[in-house]
């Protein structure tokens, strides 16, 4: 008796299709929220004097060139010129990363060590708490998505988004503790945490880590490490000149 075994090397066409418009409007959806919020964010941090404030609206602003990028990448129809764009959308997404935390570390030192004292900001609180509700559900449709695609880009975009989750707890508690103890010390070092968690992502999508692509034959049984799901190989960044 013969069994036969079927191997799967990504999505069909028509999935991979559907696939990439999904994409597509998430990250408009991405891009739409997080102008918004950058608007919202920035006023407000200006007003309170807030390192927490105005980074978080500093990254609403670096999501929405990442959400771009990947846009840009989406935006053509043949799938051979998508993946042709992938690492520079990578790179672009990783430089976002890397600026966010420069400029929110400089000023996060600068608050403690006495040159300015963020102030109260219930504007930003409401805020903090509504991206805290609505980005987790934006970055796991895309993060869905990008994997079953095998589009390393929307994963690590989809990261952006998730960081921005992470981002809004961080920055609640800071708020919180300002306006409730008057610990002014606590946005300076929500801000610092945020720039260390920046650092991490950008440094992952600069070596392309966070999604795989389908895989040959060959290496289906590989061990699925990037949790993109079975018959995919993670990406290292690694070149072919390197392996």
């Amino acid at each position: 008796m013969t069994a036969e075994i079927s191997i799967s090397l990504g999505p069909s066409p028509a999935r991979r299709d559907a696939l990439t418009r999904r994409i597509r409007l998430l990250v408009a959806a991405t891009m739409t929220y997080n102008v918004v919020e950058a608007i919202v964010a920035l006023t407000a941090g200006s007003l309170a004097s807030s390192t927490a404030l105005i980074g978080f609206g500093l990254d609403s602003v670096i999501e929405v060139s990442s959400a771009a990028a990947v846009a840009w990448q989406f935006s053509a129809a043949d799938h051979a010129v998508r993946e042709a764009r992938e690492q520079r959308t990578l790179r672009i997404i990783a430089v976002s990363f890397f600026a966010l935390a420069a400029y929110v570390t400089v000023d996060a030192v600068r608050a403690l060590t006495g040159a300015g004292e963020a102030g109260r900001s219930i504007p930003g609180i409401v805020l903090a708490a509504l991206s805290l509700a609505v980005m987790p559900f934006l970055s796991a449709a895309q993060r869905r998505a990008g994997r079953e695609l095998g589009s390393a880009s929307a994963v690590a975009d989809s990261k952006q988004t998730l960081l921005c989750t992470y981002l809004s707890a961080v920055l609640l508690l800071g708020l919180v503790l300002n306006t409730t103890l008057g610990w002014s010390w606590a946005d300076p070092m929500a801000a610092l945490i945020i720039a260390a968690v920046a650092v991490k992502e950008g440094r992952d999508a600069w070596r392309g880590h966070g999604c795989c692509a389908p895989s040959a034959p060959a290496a289906v049984a590989q061990a699925d490490t990037c949790g993109c799901g079975p018959g995919c190989v993670c990406r290292t960044g690694e070149s072919q000149e390197e392996r």
